[in-house]
């Protein structure tokens, strides 16, 4: 009797979830023979689980894209939510999915994607559905996983942007400000920052005083040096902003027309240093193309993973790596937590003896 693997890709899209599906397919087919294995793509994430978008794909479909970024089966957010609210379409979601993984007679169903995506991931494993999770983000921030595939591809963008900032900023005597994807987490511009030997690093974990930030900046052209370049998480506050709840603070922000801090740092710090300073966002820029080397190994070997707990059916989990050896998390342990940079971090550590300024001291 075949299994059938249903495979899905959800939230936004990075580096490394088509190497991942060609690693979960070609280690099934290896492992329980090709002629027993039917893998089901869903198109379009949950958005496809919920309204049937299914298709049995064949095996010459998983050649060739180890080094394709993007996803082929399609990625489509669905808040999770909203999953449990039945709205105006009179959808209910959860019960669509029931009778979908039943349709289409899945054995198991794959869930590529990250926090939100392995929040339902658990929701559908309590409905009584095989559910095995891959963690993909390129915020680096599911918990229980030392990194997640897509994350390595994206600080090297990032970094690869922070890089040319370096000599326009020093052409024209300036404060480039780079604004790195990252809203809740700040991994992802942690890294780069380091990396692209930014000055000044803001990360949401870490409030800013913009006066200490400004500080560091005037210390830096003090000493002879001509321009500094600041590696900035989209989800970066002040520390006055860290005194208010999320939505009071999103509420403040709409009614001021600040969608970032980005720009508002910006002007702030030229105000106080006299030093012309632009912001550079490069955006989706971090999610696009090929997967780097790193990338395409460590999405190989979570696939690998995923194929052997499919063959062994240990369903409720998440493939992961801790400590450097690929394992696997139970759902109800990791769903709905997010893996925060510890201020004191050794990430951290390293930075500010640098010299870096995060803004607090």
């Amino acid at each position: 009797m075949k299994k059938r693997i249903g495979i899905l890709t959800s939230g936004g899209d990075c580096p490394g979830l088509n190497a991942t599906i060609r690693g979960v397919a070609k280690a099934c087919f290896e492992l329980m023979g090709e002629e027993n294995v039917e893998i089901v793509g869903i198109s379009n994430g949950y958005y496809g689980l919920i309204h049937n978008l299914c298709r049995v794909m064949q095996p010459s479909e998983f050649s060739g894209i180890l080094t394709q970024g993007g996803t082929i089966l399609g990625t489509k957010r669905q808040p999770f939510k909203m999953m449990t609210v039945i709205g105006e379409d009179n959808v209910d979601k959860v019960k669509n999915m029931r009778e979908t993984y039943k349709k289409q007679k899945l054995d198991c169903l794959l869930t590529l994607g990250g926090n939100g995506t392995h929040k339902t991931s658990k929701l559908l494993s309590d409905e009584g559905l095989n559910v095995i999770g891959l963690p993909k983000t390129i915020d680096n921030d599911i918990y229980g996983t030392d990194v997640t595939f897509g994350f390595h591809t994206a600080v090297d963008t990032a970094t690869d942007a922070i890089d040319r900032l370096h000599t326009t900023a020093a052409s024209h005597s300036r404060i480039l400000v780079c604004e790195v994807m990252g809203n809740k987490a700040g991994w992802l511009t942690l890294n780069a920052g380091i990396a692209g030997g930014a000055d000044v690093i803001l990360i949401p974990e870490i409030p800013y005083d913009i006066d200490k930030v400004s500080a560091a900046l005037m210390k830096r052209a003090a000493s002879g040096k001509g321009f500094s370049i600041m590696a900035v998480a989209e989800g970066a506050f002040d520390q006055e902003e860290a005194k208010l709840k999320k939505k009071e603070r999103a509420r403040k922000r709409e009614e001021a027309g600040i969608i970032t801090a980005t720009g508002r740092i910006a002007a702030q710090v030229q105000a106080a240093t006299g030093i012309e300073a632009r912001v550079c966002v490069p955006g989706h820029m971090l999610r696009g193309g090929s997967p780097s080397a790193y990338d395409r190994i460590l999405a190989t070997k979570f696939g690998v993973h995923a194929a052997k707990l499919i063959e062994q059916e240990k369903y409720g989990r998440t493939v992961a790596m801790v400590n450097g050896k690929i394992t696997s998390n139970k759902l109800e342990d990791i769903a709905g937590l997010t893996k925060f940079v510890s201020p004191k971090d050794q990430l951290v550590v390293t930075a500010k003896r640098l010299g870096v300024s995060f803004g607090d001291e």
